[in-house]
């Protein structure tokens, strides 16, 4: 019988982004390299980032607060709408915004999505191969964030819509051989000073 051993996985979404999303504002940096003083501790052995500017800048910066953690791009760590959820799924009262919500992105991210996001469930999630627990961060998007949230604590696919994460902020997700996942961190912001605090979340939900 193969032996396994836990991986934790390291989630953060990108740093504050400008405007237009082609790189990190000022504030967006600091809370990049902030996050990467935070992981000093951690035994991480690899950095995965998406391919867009935002995600890789912030890992490019987490990575230089590290000794010597590869970077990797991959594509499951993307932007993209993990699933469109049907009409049924949802609160009566909203499921028009929700879906008008989603309706706004491009038909090509709402199609290749579902199978980038069992990429990424393939890729990231799950006990690994040997005897030695694995430690990896993964630098992404809020939409990805909450789909591995929500296949964590295996709740219905239509209720990534809802949880959301600041930028910078960090979850860790604990999947060991003889248990179900664990969500040991949840967009933990203990790194980062009150003025970095909650950027990417809408004014009223900010604590």
């Amino acid at each position: 019988m193969t032996e396994t051993a836990a991986r934790y996985l390291y989630l953060a979404r990108h740093g504050e982004a400008t405007e237009d999303e082609s790189a990190l504002t000022d504030g967006g940096r600091r809370q990049a390299a902030l996050l990467g003083e935070r992981l000093r501790k951690a035994p991480l052995t690899a950095i995965h980032h998406g391919p867009l500017a935002r995600a890789e800048e912030t890992a490019r910066l987490v990575g230089e607060q590290l000794d010597g953690v590869p970077l990797r791009m991959s594509a499951p760590a993307g932007d993209y709408i993990p699933y469109t959820p049907l009409r049924e799924e949802l609160p009566v009262r909203s499921a028009d915004a929700m879906l008008g919500f989603l309706a706004q992105f491009p038909a090509e991210e709402r199609e290749q999505g579902p199978a980038l996001a069992a990429e990424a469930l393939a890729r990231f999630t799950g006990p690994v191969d040997g005897a030695q627990p694995r430690h990896e961060l993964v630098v992404t998007h809020n939409f990805l964030l909450a789909w591995l949230v929500r296949e964590a604590l295996e709740a219905p696919k239509a209720r990534w819509m809802g949880i959301n994460h600041a930028n910078a902020a960090l979850t860790v997700i604990r999947y060991t051989p003889d248990r179900a996942p664990a969500v040991l961190f949840l967009n933990d912001q203990g790194h980062l000073p009150a003025e970095l605090r909650w950027t990417g979340f809408p004014p009223e939900f900010r604590i």
